[in-house]
């Protein structure tokens, strides 16, 4: 309550105690007795006066509440202040350059058009640039090709084909009349649904909103739409972004159709991987990208925090949330990216940092560091196997050196620093206490009320504490690489395809992590303390807290047919040396060429 923390007791049980009294006595308000109680059950002490001015101004502050609660709060402001993932003496590139494509071979259309349907956005664009295909042609494809899969991996939530067409359409005359917008002129895309689109159902994934439709388009759509790409398909997240469940069931693995797609952008890694989009755009609070596009085999990039837009996009954590682009060829996420990492006046924490992307960059020249702990940890054979050739890999592309990265220690559990339990409770309290959230899975998200102010606000800086540690760690490395298990499942906006940490269909040892998840973020509370984390677990959580860019990319795969991964690390706003390292070892392996057999035409 505003008038304890003003006295500095937020952090005490007095506000937890006298809310339960006022609960006893069914009233709104505060009596001289219940705050002598509740003063003696904290223990503490003070005069009849003192307590006569706290009855006086808690009951001033309740007034004030209601006055609060009667006013509505879109969900698209956030509070005024805005998270920078830059610490001090953390220097960026802030100079533009000219956005280039890597140099093709002649590309020809095939004979049959699905045949292209798991081809690198850069390929695709080349047929349309070139115009042997149309963008009507590319739709209509991919738009057939959802629609024949959706009851095998259950990815679409909403088909969007008539405006898939008309976008098409335009696409097509605008480029036959000489106005070609640039290489996501007429690709076909599928948006997370926690992603608005004017005039169509966002469900988020849950029961509680299936019916819900926002009168405004995110941020991210209108950029795409500007950059000529065509939305085709609201795809799948998991219920309120955690996991591959959502109301309509589970999303699948296309590489392997016994296992859910993890999450929670489940959908557009699901599709991206059956050959269904030309590309989706996902979400992460913490592995929500990572997590899928590992299980999907793909290329997914989580950016750092700051480079996109969320409005329009369901909050889990103001200070944790990010986009990303999900795709099968690295290159394709800078293309993505350079359509929608910029500020765009309504997302306040985006950053002018320009994104830069040159596909020429020499990667024999960057400092490539490794956390060897991650390759130590794994225990299964043909994972160690993938690892172990991926840094063979790497070597014959000219890394000759890998620098060893320390994970600092922390103290405590260094997932409570990052505070979605507060942060989702603030977004869904509206819905809440109209009673719209009884049929969510995790109700009202009732916990983050139990978090005092004050505990919230030390826990962030803790977080910028471990933030400069983890920055100096890194500092004499470009981009990073972590050995990853396979992935095993979707927790809150993803699961960790380094550690399992997230997981909640995930064996030991990520199931206790996802325990330690449903405690902070107002789900069932956890019967154990958490396990001491391997480095590997804690580096996940500290590069996700400090808001670090990653990507996974498929490094082999295992006897049932599922891929497996590396993911490569970079510092904040390091995603042109992180994404081109990352394109390089796709080029030298061939691993992204291979494709799930149950979705091939020929």
């Amino acid at each position: 309550m505003m008038h304890f923390a003003g006295i500095g007791l937020a952090g005490t049980l007095a506000p937890g105690i006298l809310w339960a009294r006022m609960q006893d006595a069914d009233t709104r308000t505060i009596t001289l007795e219940m705050v002598t109680d509740a003063m003696k059950l904290s223990g503490l002490e003070f005069t009849e006066s003192e307590l006569k001015a706290m009855v006086e101004s808690a009951n001033q502050n309740l007034t004030r509440y209601e006055e609060q609660r009667a006013v509505h709060i879109p969900n698209d402001v956030s509070p005024p202040f805005h998270f920078s993932p830059l610490v001090p003496g953390m220097t960026v590139n802030r100079t533009r350059l000219a956005f280039r494509l890597s140099a093709l071979p002649a590309i020809k259309r095939p004979a049959n058009l699905e045949d292209a349907a798991f081809w690198p956005v850069r390929h695709l664009a080349e047929l349309v640039r070139t115009r042997q295909v149309t963008s009507l042609e590319l739709t209509e494809m991919y738009l057939a090709r959802l629609h024949r899969y959706n009851a095998t991996l259950n990815n679409v939530v909403t088909f969007l084909d008539d405006l898939g067409i008309a976008e098409a359409k335009r696409a097509d005359a605008e480029i036959a009349a000489g106005r070609y917008r640039g290489p996501l002129h007429g690709i076909p895309w599928g948006a997370k649904d926690i992603i608005s689109v004017k005039g169509f159902k966002t469900t988020w994934g849950s029961p509680a909103f299936k019916d819900q439709s926002f009168d405004y388009d995110a941020s991210v759509v209108e950029l795409l739409r500007e950059a000529g790409a065509v939305l085709i398909a609201k795809l799948s997240t998991g219920e309120l972004a955690s996991g591959d469940q959502w109301f309509g069931g589970q999303t699948k693995n296309p590489w392997n159709l016994s296992q859910g797609s993890s999450g929670s952008s489940a959908g557009p890694s699901s599709a991206t991987a059956a050959g269904c989009v030309g590309f989706g755009i996902g979400t992460e609070t913490s592995g929500s990208i990572l997590s899928p596009s590992a299980r999907c085999g793909l290329a997914g990039l989580r950016p750092t925090f700051g480079r996109i837009s969320r409005y329009g996009v369901m909050a889990l954590s103001w200070t944790q949330d990010r986009l990303g682009p999900i795709c099968r060829y690295a290159e394709d996420c800078a293309i993505v990216m350079q359509a929608i990492a910029k500020p765009d006046g309504r997302d306040m924490s985006v950053s002018d940092i320009p994104f830069n992307w040159n596909p020429d960059l020499d990667v024999r020249k960057l400092r490539v560091g490794i956390v060897r702990e991650s390759f130590d940890e794994l225990t299964d054979p043909a994972v160690k196997e993938n690892a172990n050739r991926t840094l063979d890999a790497l070597r014959s592309i000219g890394i000759a050196r890998f620098i060893p990265v320390a994970i600092p220690e922390m103290p405590g559990n260094i997932n409570a620093l990052g505070g979605i339990g507060v942060e989702s409770t603030a977004f869904f309290d509206e819905h809440a206490r109209a009673g719209r959230m009884k049929e969510a899975r995790g109700g009202g998200r009732a916990n983050g009320r139990l978090v005092p102010a004050v505990e919230f606000l030390r826990a962030q800086r803790i977080r910028m504490m471990m933030m400069m540690k983890l920055a100096e760690a890194t500092a004499g490395v470009d981009v990073y690489i972590v050995a990853s298990n396979p992935a095993a499942g979707g927790g809150r906006r993803g699961g960790d395809p380094a550690s399992l940490d997230f997981a909640q269909d995930s064996p030991e040892p990520g199931r206790r992590a996802s325990l330690d998840v449903a405690r902070d973020s107002g789900g069932p509370p956890a019967s154990d303390p958490p396990r001491p984390q391997t480095p590997t677990q804690r580096h996940f959580n500290m590069a996700n807290l400090a808001a670090y860019p990653a990507i996974n990319v498929p490094n082999g795969f295992l006897d049932s047919g599922s891929p497996t991964n590396v993911t490569f690390y970079a510092r904040p706003f390091g995603e042109m040396e992180l994404v081109a390292l990352a394109k390089a070892y796709q080029d030298a392996s061939g691993l992204h060429l291979k494709r799930p057999k149950a979705f091939l035409t020929s």
